[in-house]
């Protein structure tokens, strides 16, 4: 699937970039495009079915002595920042970029209880689950007017990093374990979008939705300890992605 939707990139930029002319002037200031920065808030959804195994298991087991349940993983809010290595707007309107970006998720679960070992004293519960990962996409989009366009297709490739802290607050000692995917997990999103100029080619609005598939099959400790042999039940640490929403803002600069 994914290198199908890269193919599918690739020759649509070949297409739009050897039959259509860029509609800035021939030659001169901004003849080639536009290179720029964007950076925003992003919001994504997923499926995090072995995570959530592991979280019915904790409330389950530790139900007595918990003051509230920690909650289930489903969605994780961060930013984006990243670069337009290139963007051009063709006579027809088409508008091109190539880009890459570089994204950091985050969502935290908290809870507190009363220490199993007999002490009678409290302990706090955090587990916090971060999503990072590193992206090259290219989109193309059509300009209706000077200050508002459609972008049509917008597509990356993701190379995802994901980590998981769990720490225990008790009195006198703070006891904290971390697992981490292996390096390099690769997904992709799909998504449209409008892109509203404030200032025409230098500074504009983006909102964007789509999907993002995602994938993580189980997660390490620095001993190389499993996570997921020790929650009960089948399936991925993440078994799938889902809707994705990104809210940014464009700075370009012309070449």
């Amino acid at each position: 699937m994914i290198k199908k939707i890269s193919l599918y990139i690739f020759l649509a930029f070949c297409v739009l970039s050897f039959n259509a002319k860029v509609f800035s002037q021939t030659l001169g200031f901004g003849c080639l495009g536009f290179v720029g920065g964007y950076g925003g808030i992003v919001y994504q959804k997923y499926n995090a079915e072995g995570l959530n195994n592991f979280v019915k298991y904790f409330n389950e087991t530790n139900s007595s002595t918990l003051n509230a349940p920690i909650e289930e993983f489903y969605g994780a809010v961060g930013y984006r920042v990243g670069i337009n290595f290139f963007r051009a707007t063709l006579e027809s309107g088409i508008i091109i970029s190539a880009k890459g970006y570089y994204q950091s998720l985050s969502r935290t679960r908290e809870t507190s209880g009363i220490l199993a070992d007999g002490s009678n004293g409290s302990a706090n519960y955090t587990s916090e689950l971060d999503l990072k990962n590193w992206a090259i996409g290219f989109d193309v989009g059509y300009s209706f007017s000077n200050y508002f366009s459609w972008k049509i297709v917008d597509g990356s490739i993701n190379f995802n990093n994901v980590t998981l802290t769990n720490t225990v607050d008790s009195p006198g000692k703070s006891n904290v374990t971390k697992y981490k995917s292996d390096s390099g997990g690769i997904g992709y999103t799909v998504g449209t979008g409008i892109i509203v100029s404030l200032v025409k080619d230098y500074v504009s609005l983006e909102g964007l939705a789509g999907y993002t598939h995602l994938q993580i099959e189980d997660l390490q400790k620095d001993d190389g300890s499993s996570f997921m042999e020790s929650v009960p039940g089948n399936g991925n640490f993440i078994e799938a992605g889902g809707f994705t929403a990104v809210l940014q803002v464009n700075v370009g600069f012309p070449l």
